[in-house]
């Protein structure tokens, strides 16, 4: 299982930044999750209008996000 980790910025001071997990746990491979995270990434971007997502990636899931 892979988690989905996004890197935001503020939409009005872009030198603060975070990363952010999203609760979606996506089972592909490696290589599909990138492409498969499309949708989870933008419903969290449409839920979070003052930040601004400026990278994605997976990571292995941990005890965190079951």
């Amino acid at each position: 299982m892979l988690a989905i980790v996004i890197s935001v910025c503020l939409v009005g001071d872009p030198s603060a930044c975070r990363d952010e997990r999203i609760s979606q746990l996506i089972e592909a491979s490696p290589r599909q999750c990138p492409m498969s995270a499309v949708p989870y990434v933008a419903r969290w971007s449409s839920e979070h209008p003052g930040w601004r997502v400026v990278r994605w990636r997976c990571s292995r899931a941990d005890e965190k996000d079951i």
